[in-house]
């Protein structure tokens, strides 16, 4: 079992990141979180790392968990923070994996620190919301569209919609609740409920986010890329992945029948086999 160090690293900002670190791996991967979660790295995943020496960091993203929040912060944020946590933890070289909302930042990282990122693996991304060409709600199921199209509004929005908003479906298909409810991806029962417990605030600043401009370019990334998406996926649909896989130079995508926007993480073990073949990867952790 994959023992996970917690940590809280002092910025020059004076901003608080709380941090997690399996310390163990001669090839490090940096895990970003989606929303509304906490940093932890995946359970589920835990053997494969083992198996291909792969070492696990991450990050509480500003306002959830552990972390301070950082006020009107951007998708390319992240670059600056993650480079914060790779240097707290002597860590020179690392890859990237995101799910769902942290895929963007995981993109961002490979676009404006490619001397640290040796490869991203983005699964169940969005694209930018001033993707040419793509109609950006079109194939979002209504819980996912109402909530960003309130924080397309503008804060004030965003903030009235989250306080009145009412539990609702989450846009899964079967595939998703199969994979939570009766699969090992009910980790995320662990990873939720800590990031909502300080209140909506870090999801609100996560959803602005996204449909403000993300500050960075995805086609100037030019570390290898593997785009993973479910051919299902109704919270963020396979045109977004699609957009992406045109724009990014030399990008692979593989897109997944059947699966929705959780059940996609089935073949994640794939996924990390991929990264773990680049050369570029493997041994230059640290």
């Amino acid at each position: 079992m994959t023992a996970i160090r917690e940590l809280d690293l002092a910025l020059p900002d004076g901003r608080k990141l709380h941090a997690y670190d399996s310390e163990v791996g001669d090839g490090v991967l940096m895990w970003h979180h989606g929303t509304p979660n906490i940093g932890l790295p995946p359970e589920p995943l835990f053997a494969t790392p083992d198996r291909l020496g792969i070492r696990w960091i991450g990050y509480d993203r500003p306002g959830y968990g552990g972390s301070d929040s950082l006020p009107r912060r951007s998708v390319a944020s992240a670059a600056t923070d993650a480079v914060a946590v790779a240097d707290a933890l002597g860590v020179a070289r690392f890859a990237v994996m995101g799910h769902s909302g942290g895929s963007p930042h995981a993109l961002a990282c490979a676009a404006l620190v490619p001397d640290c990122v040796t490869g991203v693996v983005a699964v169940s991304t969005l694209a930018p919301p001033d993707a040419a060409g793509l109609d950006w709600f079109a194939g979002m199921g209504p819980t996912g569209t109402a909530a960003l199209r309130a924080a397309a509004a503008g804060r004030e929005a965003k903030e009235a919609y989250e306080a009145g908003a009412a539990e609702a479906d989450p846009d899964f298909v079967h595939a998703d609740w199969d994979a939570i409810m009766g699969g090992p991806w009910g980790w995320f029962g662990n990873v939720v409920g800590p990031a909502l417990a300080a209140g909506p605030a870090a999801l609100i600043d996560d959803d602005l986010a996204y449909v403000t401009p993300w500050g960075f370019d995805p086609r100037a990334i030019g570390v290898p890329v593997l785009l993973l998406h479910g051919a299902s996926d109704r919270v963020a649909p396979p045109a977004h992945a699609e957009w992406l896989a045109r724009a990014i130079p030399g990008v692979e995508l593989r897109m997944m029948p059947s699966e929705g926007h959780v059940s996609v993480l089935n073949h994640a073990d794939d996924a990390l086999a991929w990264l773990d073949s680049s050369a570029a990867f493997h041994g230059r952790g640290s």
